[in-house]
């Protein structure tokens, strides 16, 4: 018998790659060491405080290449900060005087893990490092392997975040029927909000992916399917101050040209200004257990369309967001063959003992790497200076 038992869990957002990564680190072990007991606990560090799991069955392991096709957790997802005592106490996750961190220390000793796999961003992977100090002065040698997934590739000092390549594609796809409501109206404001607290990466991707299957179609100018009303006209990301008037002069004369504007939008985009004003009104900002502000709550898409639709004199404004429908979806090729890279240096590293994070560490080359938990940190802003990204900015005519 193996002497280890491997828990895996997922938290915070999705990301097109977790039942996938689940499922490649499923099959790897299955194959190299079978004998290893493999769980999941449910819904990420909640499941783990109240002691929720579930054992992977043996005609699970032997199909679980099947997870490869789908998108979401199979384990389930939560956001949970094992830090934020009150709200840990709050959510009824732990007792009042308990310290969550030593209830998930005692309830991985009880389970008599070994190996965990924590399938997250910066939050979910510096909380799993945490756990695994607070283990190591009990005495009890965990080892803690975190996957890194996040859309909006936004995690440092990794080049590539599982599950972003696939969100911007499938963001691009969502926006190719969006962009056919421009014949719904003369004067119409689409304003497709995309995801990105901190970096605007995503939402550049987007474009830049819509713009280049846009490319490969045909159009017919001579009626209202000219190319240029299904182009993108500006992309409005957190790394670039608005130049307001200046674009609003270039707008203007697109929506009088064409008779629509399209603009992608990051999230983050103008959230500090947002956020000001709603303070100043005495509204208030609601955040998550991690500090984070709840950005649906704070709906920037409708705010700028508010902004916009007026000084456009738009006579039609219409607000999409493609974030759940881009990070629900099952990763394509490409983030395919990242996952792959990812899980199975992961299990490699697990069973010799080296904790860390799996990535493209840009310290080194962008070579896969186990990172230290304390070289990781999220934010990591998108570099506008790329030449695809400087270029695209050009065709559309972004002034900045």
């Amino acid at each position: 018998m193996s002497k280890d038992k491997v828990a895996i869990l997922t938290a915070g957002g999705l990301a097109p790659c977790i039942s996938s990564t689940i499922g490649r680190l499923i099959k790897n072990y299955t194959k190299v060491v079978p004998d290893t007991e493999i769980i999941g606990y449910l819904n990420g560090y909640k499941g783990l405080l109240l002691g929720n799991y579930i054992s992977v069955p043996k005609n699970v392991r032997d199909s679980a290449e099947l997870l490869y096709n789908f998108g979401g957790s199979v384990f389930g997802n939560s956001r949970v900060k094992l830090t934020n005592i009150t709200d840990c106490v709050k959510k009824g996750y732990v007792k009042k005087g308990e310290n969550p961190l030593n209830v998930a220390a005692e309830q991985l000793m009880k389970d008599g893990v070994t190996i965990l796999y924590t399938i997250g961003g910066d939050d979910t992977n510096t909380s799993a490092a945490e756990l695994a100090d607070y283990l190591a002065l009990a005495g009890y040698n965990l080892t803690v392997v975190g996957i890194p997934k996040t859309v909006d590739n936004d995690m440092e000092p990794i080049h590539q975040t599982l599950g972003a390549w696939t969100a911007a594609e499938q963001g691009a796809i969502f926006f190719e029927n969006i962009a056919n409501e421009n014949t719904t109206s003369s004067r119409q404001l689409i304003i497709h909000e995309i995801m990105g607290r901190y970096s605007g990466w995503l939402t550049a991707s987007t474009a830049y992916e819509y713009r280049k299957r846009l490319n490969k179609r045909s159009f017919l100018p001579d009626i209202l399917l000219a190319k240029e009303r299904w182009d993108i006209d500006a992309v409005y990301i957190p790394e670039i101050p608005l130049k307001l008037n200046k674009e609003l002069d270039r707008l203007n004369r697109l929506m009088d040209e064409k008779d629509n504007v399209n603009i992608f939008l990051s999230e983050g985009a103008g959230i500090e200004t947002i956020v000001a004003e709603m303070e100043s009104k005495g509204e208030e900002v609601g955040r998550d257990a991690f500090g984070h502000i709840r950005i649906d709550e704070i709906n920037p898409g409708q705010w700028f369309a508010g902004k916009f639709s007026k000084l456009l004199k738009a006579e039609k404004t219409l607000v999409q967001k493609s974030g759940y429908f881009a990070r629900s979806a099952a990763p394509n090729k490409r983030d395919i063959y990242l996952i792959f890279q990812t899980a199975d240096m992961a299990m490699k590293a697990a069973l010799n003992g080296q904790s860390g994070v799996i990535g493209l560490d840009e310290d080194n080359n962008n070579k896969m790497s186990v990172i230290d938990f304390s070289r990781i940190k999220g934010g990591k802003p998108f570099d506008t200076n790329q030449k695809w990204f400087q270029q695209m900015l050009n065709d559309i005519g972004q002034i900045r």
